[in-house]
Order: C-alpha cells, then structure tokens, then sequence
C-alpha cells in the first residue's frame, strides 16, 4: 500500500514538472517572438531614417513622415513598455508617444548619428516656394485691382468687360460718382506723357506705375528672356526706362532716322518672281515713307549684309551691317534713331496676325540684346546705351498696349548686342514671320510709324 501511493505522488510530481516545461517552454517562443517584432520595428526605424536623410524633403511631405516616424516609436514603445499603455491615456497619446520616442531614440545611437544635431528642429520653408506664394499673392492683388477697373478704359476694360475683348467704353466710365477720374484715386498712370503726346485714342491697356514697380510683374507682362540673357532687377526698371525722353528735335533738314536690314533675304510667304518686293527690304520702303510723311528725314539702307558671293551667309551679316551703318553715321552724325527691321522665323503653322484698323496685320515684336549672360557681362560686346536701349523698346510697347491692343508681342531678350550700342535710340524689330503675307508685313508699318511718332514726337510744354 505504501508503495502504491508513493508512486501515485511520483506520478504526479512529474506530471506537474512536465506542464511546468511546457510552459516555460511556450513563454520562451513568446519572448522570443516579442523580441523578433522588437528588431523589426527598430529595424524598420532605421531604414526609415536612412531614406529620409536620402531624399531631400518635399514641401508639404515633412509633417506626413514625421507622424509616421511617431506611430512607429509609439508601437516598440507598446512592446517594450506594455505597462505604460493602459486606459484613461488616450487624451495624452501624442505626449506618450513624444515620450516613448525620445526613450527609443535615447536607446538606438544609430538614429542620432544620422540624423545629426538638428533633429528636433522643424525643416526650413524651400525659398523658391516661398516666392511662389509671395507671386500668388501679388497676383491676387493685382486681380482685385483689375476687378475695379473693369468697368472703365483704364486697364482695358470696357463695359464691364476685361482687356482686349473688344467692348466700347465711354468717358463718363472713365470718372467716379463725383466726377474724379479713376487713375487719380488709384495710382498715377504709367507713361501718361507718352499718351497725352499721342492723339490716338486709348482702346487697350494702360498700366499704373505702381504696377510697374513690381518687377515679377513687369517681366511677366512684357518680356521673354533668352536662355541666353541676363535680365536681373538691375538692369530691369520701369521707372528709370519711363524717366527718359527720346522726343527728337523737329528739325527735317538733315537726317534723323536710319532703316537697315541686318537679314536683307528676309522673304513673305507670297514672294515669287513675280513679287520680288515681298522681302524685308520693300517693308522698309514703306515705313521710310510713312515716317518722311510725318516730317521725319530718313534714311533707308537697302544694303545686301547676308549674301555674299550670290549665297546666303548669316554667320556674319552683323559684323558686315556694323560696317556699312557705322559708315552712314559717321556721314550722317545728325541721325539719333538706328532701326533694324527683320521678319521672324516660327513654326509653319503659326500665323501671327491681328486685325487692326480694320486691316489684317502682322504682329511685331521689339528685340533687345543685353550683352550679358547668366554667367556674367560680355566684355567684348560692351553696349554704353543698353539702358537706353532698353528704355526705348519699353516706352514702343507700353504705347502699344494702350493704342494697338494685341499688335505687339513681348519684347524678347537675348545675350548678344546685335549693334544696338550704336545710339540710344536703337531698335531691332522683327516685323510678322515667314508665314506672313507681304501685305500683313506692310500694314504693320503703319501703326508702327504712329507709335515711333509718339516716343519720338516733340514733347509738349508742360508736360513732364
């Protein structure tokens, strides 16, 4: 009997010592697996860092990957701190988590060496898109002030309408209840002496000067620059090219105005044997007259500078066409305008043209050189008048927008000189393009002889 029970306690000491192992023996694969997804996370923490230090931040991204990094840090921290997750935190998740990361961050050096001194400090605001949201801004402002305007000439529109819709306006939407002009509550109108010279009646866009004051703004609506050009805020300046008068004195008894063609081959779509006139040379002719009906002595070069031995070679037709005009000049010291007229060159099917007078018209666009690249000044191509230069062009356009809505296009910039230096009142201008009809090309000439008058027209006393 006593050898029964005794091993009926045996029997069942082992069996309690054999559960006793299974279990220990299960809570061991636990451990271990809690420890495993313990390395994992961590593991996925530092892939984490790695990539991020990588790629360079993405506005609006930062926040995104922070909160990531924070659930992550949160979840070891619930592994390895199962005490510190219990209810009634939930109101204080986001103070734990900081917490629980700093503990992570404390135990993982790795982190810290990556990531360098600057880790708690928020990331710096990209400068470009700091500009971006300072443009839009302006740009929003100057919508409201167009919204004002709307219902008058002042920026073009008519009725109600916006510019260049073609809407008539009146003079009385031109005033305020009281009788007060518009402009004299809003800003001073840019260039009012060059419109007040001209009596062509204002049918498009005037600008304020405070506009004009913007720079983002003035390149915007008046510019195209080269890949080739500088055109900083130095060199860009409404005000400075507005200060200038390029009035001429009304003196026709010797020369005033020279017209040459750099690219004299220059032809229109219909040139053809029988139509030889159809080049930028007969252009020309035309806009000499216009001007000589106006009171103007002109010259007109119908040299050959592109075509040399009966070929066509452009490579130097700018160092031939300096040699000719500097010749004229040196004959004609009395000449203080210099115009280059060219026809551009586009795409087959691009046709710039616009109505205007009634009369379908080729679209011109004044061409500056700025003797200067990204890359610094041009020493060889110094241009002592490139202010004036570029005063010149801006004064032509500006009174185009007011007079001959949508004649011009934007003034394009490019490195080069292109024999502007030659006076301040020079001008290179491309007259339409190859798709262009000659007589397109020809009504062209008309408005520009009007506008060329305006800027060079004897300015009135009084006027400022």
């Amino acid at each position: 009997m006593g050898m029964a029970q005794a091993k009926r306690h045996r029997s069942s000491f082992e069996r309690k010592l054999r559960q006793t192992a299974v279990r220990m023996e299960s809570r061991g694969i636990w451990q271990s697996l809690r420890s495993a997804a313990v390395s994992a996370c961590i593991c996925g923490l530092v892939f984490l860092c790695l990539s991020q230090t990588a790629v360079p931040p993405v506005p609006g991204q930062e926040r995104g990957l922070s909160r990531l990094e924070e659930t992550l840090f949160s979840a070891c921290g619930k592994l390895l701190f199962p005490a510190s997750c219990f209810p009634g935190q939930d109101e204080k998740a986001s103070d734990m988590d900081a917490m629980l990361a700093g503990m992570i961050r404390g135990g993982v050096p790795w982190y810290s060496m990556i990531s360098g001194p600057g880790i708690d400090k928020p990331p710096e605001s990209d400068p470009a898109y700091r500009r971006y949201l300072e443009n839009q801004k302006a740009a929003g402002e100057y919508r409201e002030l167009v919204d004002k305007l709307s219902a008058s000439s002042v920026l073009g529109g008519n009725s109600g309408s916006l510019p260049g819709d073609g809407g008539e306006s009146t003079e009385s939407e031109n005033l305020t209840a009281s009788g007060t002009p518009i402009l004299a509550e809003l800003g001073t109108t840019a260039g009012e002496f060059l419109l007040k010279r001209s009596e062509l009646p204002v049918a498009g866009k005037t600008y304020l000067l405070e506009q004009l004051e913007d720079y983002d703004y003035v390149m915007k609506n008046f510019y195209t620059v080269h890949p080739t050009a500088a055109a900083g805020r130095d060199m860009i300046n409404a005000e400075t090219f507005l200060s200038k008068d390029f009035a001429l004195e009304q003196d026709s008894s010797k020369p005033q105005i020279l017209i040459y063609h750099s690219h004299s081959q220059e032809e229109f779509a219909d040139y053809h044997r029988g139509n030889r006139e159809a080049t930028i040379v007969g252009v020309g002719e035309y806009l000499t007259e216009l001007l000589r009906k106006k009171g103007y002595q002109v010259i007109h070069d119908t040299s050959v500078y592109d075509l040399r031995e009966g070929t066509l070679d452009r490579s130097k037709a700018y160092t031939y066409a300096l040699e000719g005009i500097e010749s004229i000049l040196k004959e004609n010291p009395s000449i203080q305008v210099v115009l280059d007229l060219h026809r551009d060159g586009v795409a087959e099917g691009t046709h710039l043209v616009r109505e205007i007078n009634g009369k379908p018209t080729a679209t011109v666009m004044f061409f500056n050189g700025t003797s200067q690249t990204p890359d610094g000044p041009i020493s060889y191509l110094e241009n002592p008048n490139r202010e004036d230069n570029l005063a010149f062009s801006f004064q032509l356009k500006l009174c185009a927008e007011a007079f001959y809505p949508g004649y011009t296009r934007n003034i394009y910039l490019k490195g080069l000189r292109y024999n502007l230096h030659v006076r301040p009142r020079s001008a290179l201008i491309e007259v339409g393009a190859q798709t262009n009809t000659y007589e397109e090309a020809l009504n062209a000439m008309e408005p520009l002889a009007e506008l060329l008058d305006t800027v060079l027209g004897k300015r009135q006393m009084g006027q400022q």
